[in-house]
């Protein structure tokens, strides 16, 4: 399977334009890294500031949020997995794996205190496929990308990098698979950047436009 990079995306994006055409409609769905550290700084405002008037990019992430359905806090029991589905996105990038990868153990500060997330990691694959059915039945004709995760310096509150790295990307390579979602590949666009990173998991505004 292919993976993009961030410059790849936006040619995909691009040629699914026709002139003429309403704007497109873009969801991002995610954490807090959709969220971004402060308000305008965060990848959707980038990239509907790039793809123009033509787009319509709407930001659905949601802090803290788990892919899994039995993490602490999953995102589809939020009011905005609702208003992204009714949406009905012609383009859904979605970026998760953080939160999920909260355990308590090695690879993260503050792990002594953390959730345990990961220990639902079997979940995992099935629960990716299902979000992804979910946009798709809400528009059929929908494209969607989903995101290996941003890096990790080294992790704050239990997100661990080493699990995000060895054990959650592979499953994220399984979900593309069977599903025909394009992939972002967001961990390497912002490998060894640890300065664009203030509290070791959230990209600054810099980052936030490599993304």
């Amino acid at each position: 399977r292919s993976v993009l990079g961030p410059v790849g995306l936006l040619a995909v994006l691009f040629a699914s334009h026709a002139a003429g055409t309403e704007p497109v409609r873009v969801a991002c769905v995610g954490d807090s890294i959709t969220v971004g550290l402060a308000p305008g700084q965060n990848y959707p405002t980038w990239l509907g500031r790039w793809l123009g008037t033509n787009y319509y990019v709407r930001n659905f992430g949601v802090s803290s949020t788990t892919m899994l359905h039995r993490g602490d806090y999953p995102y589809i029991a939020r009011p905005a997995y609702t208003n992204a589905l009714d949406f009905k996105a012609d383009i859904v990038i979605i970026d998760f794996g953080a939160n999920d990868s909260k355990h308590p153990g090695d690879g993260s500060l503050d792990s002594d205190h953390a959730v345990n997330n990961w220990q639902h990691k079997a979940d995992f694959i099935g629960d990716y496929q299902e979000m992804i059915a979910a946009f798709r039945q809400a528009n059929p004709a929908a494209k969607i990308f989903i995101c290996y995760p941003t890096p990790d310096f080294p992790g704050s509150w239990g997100i661990n990098d080493k699990t995000i790295r060895d054990e959650m990307i592979p499953m994220i390579r399984t979900v593309a698979e069977e599903t025909g979602a394009g992939v972002i590949d967001l961990r390497s666009a912002l490998a060894g950047k640890a300065d664009l990173f203030p509290d070791t998991v959230h990209p600054n505004n810099e980052g936030s436009g490599l993304m």
